[in-house]
């Protein structure tokens, strides 16, 4: 193995471990806590938190051995499956980050009928759509023979080993990825540049109020009113940031392998091996930067891990003390002697 293939095994490990550690973590939160689980987000947070794992155990394996043997890892059948898979779950994702968004926008701009318009019934009928929307694309592709060991990004995944379907192919793979990729991006774009809107006015009139509030006390210190001002910019970059990690991790982590996989399409081009693999490994970071920005850094969900971590270790002195004392317990009679 080349230099180069070495630090890309090593890529997929890291990310694979991290991505395993972080969405366990994710689940563990939505176990232990029944607040989280009555927010109706949650339930497209758990889809999201199933499909990353499910990516974790299943293509980025079948990836790593790809990169390290330069051939199939696995049996056709094997192959077979993990792409098909692999398809269905990326554009699975993608939809529920779009569903996240959906829901965002309707609770940021429809404040007072956000629990009549998005309540559990309106989450589930949601992730049914994304189900079979996500199924129907690997399905078409695994009837056509679709599926197979893609050298190019050392992985199971959407591949055609036919030339006189190359026609075919092109049109399949341009409709996936506009109604997987492109259109997740439109109402990311559309949902949080709304919601952006909204953040805005309100951040508009608290600056108002707090402007006034300045005027009015004249003998405030100074210190005050530079906390006060500096809290309003606070304020102003905070909703900006969100959103922009929101869509920025989106088209970081698979706008490169989408445009890899339509480029690629045209037989004028050609995409060195190196680049095709990385191009999946930053796909496959989005199953690492999902329990992140939708989950482990938002205060609810710091507050449970906190609270598990201390329950683990509050159990384990729990159970230090009880065996430090069992000896001293068992003394005791002998002492009455």
């Amino acid at each position: 193995m080349s230099i180069w293939e070495l630090l890309l095994a090593f890529l997929v490990v890291l990310l694979m471990l991290v991505a395993l550690l972080a969405n366990v973590l994710v689940l563990m939160c939505f176990l232990h806590s029944a607040d989280i689980r009555k927010q109706v987000p949650g339930l497209f947070i758990l889809n999201l938190t199933f499909c990353n794992l499910l990516m974790a155990v299943s293509s980025m394996p079948l990836t790593l051995a790809g990169i390290i043997y330069k051939s199939q890892p696995a049996g056709d059948q094997v192959c077979h499956a993990v792409g098909f898979l692999e398809t269905f779950l990326t554009t699975n994702s993608m939809l529920s980050m779009a569903a996240l968004s959906i829901d965002r926008w309707i609770a940021v701009v429809f404040p007072l009928s956000y629990h009549s318009k998005m309540r559990y019934r309106d989450a589930a009928l949601i992730l049914s759509y994304t189900w079979l929307h996500s199924a129907s694309f690997p399905i078409v592709a695994a009837s056509l023979s679709w599926l197979g060991f893609h050298h190019l990004y050392a992985s199971c995944t959407l591949y055609n080993k036919r030339p006189e379907d190359r026609t075919q192919f092109v049109i399949f793979t341009g409709v996936f990825h506009a109604l997987s990729f492109l259109l997740s991006l439109v109402v990311l774009c559309f949902t949080y540049l709304k919601v952006l809107k909204v953040a805005r006015f309100h951040c508009k009139r608290i600056d108002v109020i707090t402007m006034q509030t300045l005027v009015l006390l004249v003998d405030i210190h100074p210190s005050v009113r530079e906390r006060c001002l500096e809290e309003q910019r606070r304020r102003r970059q905070r909703a900006t940031k969100k959103i922009s990690t929101f869509i920025g991790t989106f088209i970081l982590c698979f706008a490169p392998y989408v445009i890899t996989r339509l480029v690629e399409l045209s037989s004028v081009v050609h995409i060195n091996s190196h680049w095709g693999i990385i191009s999946k490994c930053l796909a496959y970071s989005k199953a690492v930067s999902d329990p992140f920005v939708y989950s482990l850094l938002r205060h609810q969900y710091k507050k449970t891990w906190k609270d598990i971590i201390n329950k683990i270790l509050k159990r384990s002195s729990i159970n230090s003390s009880a065996l430090a004392g069992e000896p001293h317990s068992r003394n005791l009679p002998q002492l009455n002697e």
